[in-house]
């Protein structure tokens, strides 16, 4: 189980992306990972010749050497940072990765820096989504989607975002002459989802400036328009209202976020299943998973930190 009363959180986690023209972006890999190294920081970042994403963690006056060093690229200037903390260490390991995309669509001459959404600040975000001729669309996945969305948003059941303009397409109908408001974890989602959705001609398109996290920060639970739990790709797994770290953990199995609830069933055993993977998962499948599960209690035991196996 989490512990959620840790008073005082140690890292400094940031989510930063820019949309931006990168011509030699294979080149600032290696100092870009050194950079981080050499200041302890974690976590991943993406760099593609349309700009750069990614999340990491580390002491507040490492990730903010980070931030300065990356703003004093030309074509970081206006880096997209969204700010939270976590009482240990989020993620295992540093990498930077060369992509096609830093957020991966899939759907070619889609260019945020050409035409995108109109930006939503949180403070206005509720007025909006609550107005009868919006359309409110969740851009992302269905296992992010099933801890927590907007009241009344429209779940479009993804298992990938490569499976979004699929889903517009099918539902254009239900899209056109209305607002289209959109939003995801930290905005950089939305900037391809809302220029996808003008590049086929509906015009009222909106988005969540900074995404869910932002909302979170900015809005008052009781002004609150969330219902849920906000799911993040390290090892807190969820945040709730002004970023504090949630209850959902992971199945290790198969990675679902699970709530508290979830984790009462029957089909649930800590590190072997969970009630969405129990039945797709045989026998071998699940000793295998509990091995696992029993040298990482081991390790944990040894005092040598947490297992990277899952």
């Amino acid at each position: 189980m989490k512990d959620l009363s840790t008073p005082a959180p140690g890292f400094r986690v940031a989510a930063l992306y820019r949309f931006c023209r990168l011509e030699r972006f294979e080149e600032l890999r290696q100092p870009l990972a050194a950079f981080c190294c050499a200041r302890g920081i974690k976590g991943t970042l993406l760099l593609a010749s349309e700009g750069i994403n990614g999340t990491v963690a580390g002491t507040s006056e490492a990730i903010a050497a980070l931030v300065s060093h990356l703003e004093a690229i030309p074509a970081f200037a206006g880096l997209e940072v969204k700010y939270s903390s976590a009482a240990e260490m989020p993620f295992h390991r540093m990498k930077v990765r060369l992509k096609r995309e830093i957020v991966t669509m899939g759907v070619e001459d889609i260019d945020p820096l050409r035409s995108v959404g109109a930006y939503v600040e949180p403070a206005a975000w509720n007025a909006l989504i609550s107005d009868p001729d919006t359309v409110v669309v969740d851009t992302r996945n269905d296992y992010e989607v099933a801890i927590g969305t907007f009241t009344g948003a429209v779940d479009p059941h993804t298992t990938s975002f490569r499976d979004f303009p699929a889903w517009v397409e099918a539902h254009r109908g239900e899209l056109e002459g209305k607002k289209v408001a959109m939003f995801c974890t930290g905005g950089i989602r939305c900037e391809k989802a809302t220029a996808y959705v003008k590049s086929i001609g509906i015009d009222e398109v909106f988005h969540l400036k900074g995404g869910i996290l932002s909302y979170l920060e900015e809005v008052p639970a009781e002004e609150s328009l969330w219902a849920g739990e906000c799911f993040v790709f390290d090892e807190r797994v969820s945040v709730v209202h002004g970023l504090a770290e949630g209850e959902a953990e992971l199945c290790r199995a198969c990675r679902h976020p699970l709530m508290p609830e979830e984790r009462q069933s029957p089909k649930y055993q800590a590190g072997v299943s969970c009630p969405h993977c129990h039945e797709l998962r045989s026998d071998d499948d699940r000793a295998r998973y509990a091995e696992r599960h029993r040298q990482v209690e081991l390790a944990e035991e040894r005092g040598s930190g947490r297992h990277i196996g899952s």
